[in-house]
This record gives C-alpha cells, structure tokens and sequence, in this order.
C-alpha cells in the first residue's frame, strides 16, 4: 500500500506513465477517484468540464505558435474540393477513358476549378519568399485550416520555398487529415469551431478568401462583420477571384436597402493576380519590397 509520503513525491509524469502503460497494453482504463484529476479521461471529457478543454484548445496553440515564432500570419481560406491541376488532368483523363458522360463533366469541372489551386499556391510562395528575408519576429506565416484544396495549395506554395506555414485543422464526421505540405510542429487539430476561428484572427494580418463554400462563406463573414463593428483591428481582406464572388453574391443590395452602410463595401476588395493580392498587403502596411 502507499504510503502518505509516497504519494506527496511522486512525480506529476507517472499519471502519464500510467495511461500509456494502460494503452499499451490494451487495457481499458475504468473509472478512478483517485486518478490525478489531469490526468484522468473520464473526468476531463465530462460536459462539466467543457470550459477547461476550450481553456486548453486556447492555450496550447498559442504557446506553441510563440514557441516556433509565429506572431503574424496571413490567413488564407478557399475550397477543400478544389484539386491540384495534375490531379485534375489525371482525373479528367481516366473519365474521358470510361465514357461515363457525367464523369468526364465533373472531371471537366475540377480542372476548371484546379486554376484556384494554381493561384492559391502562387500566392502563398510569394508571400512565404519575401517573408523569408525578414528577421523572424517581422516574418508574415502562410495560415490556413490544414486540410486539402484550397488549404492545401496555399500550404504547398510556402513549402515549395522551404517556408513553414500554420495549419488549424478540426475534427469532423468525415475526418479531415492534414494536407502533406504542413509543418507538424505548427499543425494543430481543433474540437471547437469557435477556439479554430480565435486562432485564425489573433495573429491574421491579412484574410484571402479564394472561392469556396459555406464554410469559406462563414469565415469570410465573420471577419468581415468583426472588423465591421471594431471587435478586430482593420485587416486588408481580399476576394481572390472577382468573377466568382461577384456572381455568388451582390454586396450593392445591402447598401440600396440599409442593411449596411456604403463605405462598409471599402472593408474588402476584388482581387485576381497573386501579385497584386501580395502588393495590396503591403501597401496596407507600408511595406516595401520584399517585405521586410
């Protein structure tokens, strides 16, 4: 039996020694009131205990981020359906070999769409380039959700240049792995949407949403609607794709019936060139060339 004395110099790492050993073994772990709280699954992933797990989803990236040097990223949304144009090729390729009619349109559609990729991954190599000649507490990071697409892409263009980028992936019904080109050290997983979201606008010194869906709706949005109401310092927050976004939605109805006010159409712009998305940033900041 332990004694007292035992249990006060016992070392906080035996709790974890004791999981793995459980894991290891194959061991189900059952329920144990004298399991070091942290320690303890059960008890952490109680709906009581809600608030610590998003203190902890908060917390940790944060730290590593710091660690790794991480003050300033440029956020980078789009697509998760978009393919790379050599997938894109390859699929078209094999649809054209079935004859299946609906397959060659959608393969004709993805390499279409594999133009997004394109610009996405430019883009990020551009700013990845430039961001490499300055100190690193000046370095603007390529951010994004980690996952494939348009995240892939953008994530790609920073590795392609052998930039480290940011990645926030979240845990899904389908799962979503991290893209191959993110850095582990800087790619984290998140359970909460709200924490994912905190973490793109704490660092973000700039937004480029490529085209994409609800979910590149909804982070677009938001940002938007923060800056919009001076919850978040202004950002330069770019539409990247003008022919796309201009036939998706028609911003001019909101001013015409006061659902806004017309300089709030100035919070964003119409972008469709790496270059001049890259130059818009720095002439936010005032920048010169390269960035730092």
């Amino acid at each position: 039996m332990e004694t007292t004395q035992d249990i006060q110099v016992s070392r906080l790492a035996e709790a974890w020694a004791e999981l793995q050993a459980h894991a290891a073994n194959g061991q189900p772990l059952e329920p144990n009131a004298y399991r070091l709280a942290f320690a303890d699954p059960e008890f952490l992933l109680r709906r009581e205990t809600r608030g610590l797990r998003i203190q902890l989803e908060m917390l940790k990236p944060d730290l590593d981020q710091k660690e790794a040097g991480v003050e300033s990223t440029i956020v980078v949304f789009g697509s998760a359906r978009f393919p790379a144009p050599e997938d894109a090729d390859a699929a078209l390729a094999q649809a054209q070999a079935s004859g299946d009619v609906q397959a060659i349109q959608l393969a004709q559609r993805g390499l279409r769409n594999s133009r997004h990729y394109a610009l996405a991954r430019e883009f990020a190599r551009l700013v990845a380039t430039d961001s490499l000649h300055c100190p690193p507490r000046d370095r603007m990071f390529i951010c994004t959700g980690g996952g494939p697409g348009i995240m892939e892409a953008a994530t790609r263009g920073a590795h392609d240049v052998g930039a480290p980028s940011v990645a926030l992936n979240i845990a899904l019904p389908h799962e979503q792995s991290a893209n191959p080109y993110v850095s582990p050290n800087l790619s984290f997983k998140f359970h909460y949407f709200a924490m994912r979201k905190m973490h793109f606008m704490m660092r973000a010194k700039a937004l480029v949403a490529f085209p994409g869906g609800f979910g590149t709706l909804d982070e677009l949005f938001e940002v938007i609607t923060l800056v919009q109401t001076k919850k978040a310092k202004p950002v330069p927050i770019i539409l990247f794709g003008s022919d796309y976004w201009k036939r998706l939605f028609n911003l001019d109805v909101l001013v015409e019936e006061g659902a806004i006010s017309a300089e709030d159409l100035d919070l964003f712009q119409y972008v469709d060139d790496p270059q001049v998305a890259w130059d818009a940033i720095r002439s936010f900041y005032a920048l010169g060339k390269p960035a730092c």
